[in-house]
């Protein structure tokens, strides 16, 4: 009897052991997990992306209605400019009107700014671990870093862009969703991705070398100072105004295409907005659209290479 009660204890001992063995080391993994690098830099993305959002979303609203504007303006008739949109909107809407559009803004940039950094931070660790990359590497791997961002999140992008139209009644993303897949298929959802990918990874190619190389140029004793979060918002608003510039025409025919009722490929989409406007066409919305970016960009970078700082991370 004494031997039997003793296997037994030791055998719920070894049990219960083993369990503990088990707990602690799912715990320990889990750990890990939370505490990977790129997981860090996706959560500091994500809170960057929050706060520009927020922010800089009416900026983003007024940029679509002077692009979709534009295509019921008679050829020579009075341009309409960004401030006449902004107040339009609130005279014939409300004040609140000024964030439609934010609830699939936040859906896509959350997410989009968090895949971007921990994209950008693992590629960067990978092949730039022992060095700093130069003016060509630094724009492929911004545009590799936001090609994998835009493609996870062009559903989203879609429906903000139609979102911010005002030529289509949605209530809710999920009902944007339903509605467009019932209607157009589940390529509406995917619609202007070549335009996009145009727009996105060349603008943060153009913004990381940008960005990166202007830093570069400064004396140490400023980058390490107590004002570096002041010196990279100035470097990030220099790289975006240099980049938004140059992707401004694809962001008009993204534009173009995805709030479009009829289906429209990227060239012909080009050649509608030249032959109805011209050059000049390719730079409607280029003004709030450069605004909007280029702050939103620098203040991204800027909270993300401070939280990043704080937790101890090279960004």
């Amino acid at each position: 009897m004494f031997l039997h009660h003793r296997l037994s204890f030791s055998f719920k001992t070894a049990v219960a052991g083993d369990q503990r063995n088990r707990s602690g080391s799912k715990s320990e993994s889990e750990m890990e997990l939370a505490a990977h690098p790129a997981l860090k830099a996706f959560m500091c993305g994500s809170l960057s992306g929050t706060c520009s959002t927020l922010l800089f979303q009416p900026l983003d609203l007024v940029k679509t209605r002077l692009q979709t504007l534009q295509n019921h303006v008679q050829p020579g008739g009075r341009k309409v400019g960004m401030f006449a949109v902004f107040l339009n909107v609130v005279r014939t809407e409300n004040v609140f009107s000024l964030w439609r559009g934010v609830s699939p803004s936040f859906l896509r940039c959350i997410p989009g700014v968090g895949i971007y950094f921990s994209t950008f931070y693992s590629l960067k660790q990978h092949f730039f671990q022992e060095r700093a990359a130069n003016a060509g590497e630094a724009v492929l791997l911004g545009a590799g870093a936001r090609a994998v961002a835009g493609v996870c999140m062009l559903p989203f992008t879609v429906i903000k862009a139609r979102f911010e139209s005002g030529f289509y009644n949605y209530l809710s993303v999920p009902g944007a969703v339903r509605s467009m897949y019932e209607t157009e298929g589940m390529r509406a959802l995917f619609s202007g991705l070549p335009a996009t990918l145009l727009r996105d990874a060349p603008f943060s190619g153009i913004y990381v070398m940008f960005y990166s190389q202007t830093k570069k140029l400064l004396p140490p004793e400023v980058t390490s100072s107590s004002c570096v979060p002041l010196v990279n918002f100035g470097c990030g608003v220099v790289a975006g105004i240099m980049a938004s510039v140059v992707t401004q025409p694809a962001d008009v025919v993204k534009t173009n295409i995805q709030i479009s009722k009829t289906r429209l490929g990227t060239v012909q989409a080009a050649r509608h907005i030249y032959k109805e406007h011209g050059i000049g066409g390719f730079f409607c919305g280029a003004v709030p659209r450069c605004l909007r970016r280029t702050l939103m960009a620098a203040m991204a970078w800027t909270v993300y290479e401070q939280l990043m700082a704080q937790m101890g991370l090279k960004s």
